[in-house]
């Protein structure tokens, strides 16, 4: 077997994190409007329900995709081909995450 060649990096590896940054902004304004709903009903003064639980779980899934994001583009700094699958896990379960807690969000609005 012969050894692995070492890939050629080329603009991949930006064109990754521009795309990973992109995402993460545009899922920072899903968080945002999900937390606008919750705070229009009275926020943290009508204490956590489901809006609140909502609003905690966008902003959790958040955070966990910044870092697989942090996480790739270190990686992809380095030379790593394919990224490893408890990453790809990580960032599938928040996307899931933010995307139910948007249409809680939405279908508990008024």
């Amino acid at each position: 077997m012969s050894a692995p060649a070492h890939r050629d990096p080329g603009l991949q590896p930006e064109r990754t994190s521009l795309a990973w940054r992109r995402t993460l902004l545009a899922l920072v304004v899903v968080d945002l409007l999900v937390w606008r709903s919750w705070a229009h009903d009275g926020g943290p003064a009508a204490g956590i329900d489901l809006r609140g639980l909502s609003a905690l779980t966008a902003m959790a899934a958040t955070v966990v995709l910044a870092g697989c994001g942090l996480v790739r583009g270190r990686e992809l700094r380095r030379g790593f081909g394919a990224p490893p699958a408890v990453l790809m896990r990580c960032a599938a379960a928040a996307v899931i995450a933010l995307a139910g807690s948007t249409v809680a969000a939405l279908a508990l609005g008024r």
